[in-house]
C-alpha cells in the first residue's frame, strides 16, 4: 500500500487546493519526478546511516518534484521564504527563521511529494538529513 503522507507538519499558509493555480507543465513534472529520491540539490555525504543534502535557491529559482520516503529533517541555514505544491494538489507558502527545523517521519508505504521555489528576496538554503534506517527502503539515487 502506497499512501500520501497526509499527517505531515507541513509548514506555511495554504493558498491553494485542488491543483488550482497549477499549469500542465507542473503537473506533468510531478508525474516525472514521482519517484525521484533527489531530495536536494546537492548530495553533501552518505554512509550507512544518513544522507545530508543542501538545497541552495537564489530568488526566483525552484527545484522540482522529489519523493521523500525516509524519516527526515531539514533545518533553514537563513531566513526566507518559499511556494510549495504538493502532489495533493495543495500550494503553500512558508516564512522560515534562520534555524528553524521540522523533522518528519514516515510509516511503511508513505511518502511526501513536493517541489520548491524561492519567492523571497535572498538565497534560500537548507540543509536535510535523511536516515536510512527507515520505514521504507531508501529511493534508487
Amino acid at each position: 500500500m502506497t499512501d500520501y503522507l497526509t499527517d505531515a507538519p507541513l509548514a506555511g499558509t495554504l493558498v491553494g487546493t485542488g491543483f488550482d493555480g497549477w499549469t500542465d507543465e507542473l503537473r506533468a513534472e510531478f508525474d516525472r519526478h514521482s519517484h525521484d529520491g533527489h531530495v536536494g540539490s546537492r548530495l553533501l555525504s552518505e554512509n550507512e546511516r544518513v544522507r545530508v543534502w543542501e538545497i541552495r535557491l537564489s530568488p526566483g529559482e525552484r527545484f522540482h518534484a522529489h519523493r521523500h520516503v525516509l524519516d527526515y529533517f531539514w533545518t533553514a541555514v537563513n531566513a526566507g521564504r518559499s511556494r510549495q505544491h504538493t502532489a495533493d494538489g495543495t500550494t503553500r507558502e512558508v516564512s522560515y527563521a534562520a534555524g528553524e527545523t521540522r523533522h518528519f517521519t514516515f510509516a511503511a508505504g508513505e511518502f511526501l511529494l513536493h517541489d520548491i521555489e524561492n519567492v523571497g528576496t535572498e538565497d534560500l538554503v537548507f540543509t536535510t538529513v535523511e536516515h536510512l534506517d527507515s520505514a521504507n527502503a531508501a529511493l534508487v539515487l
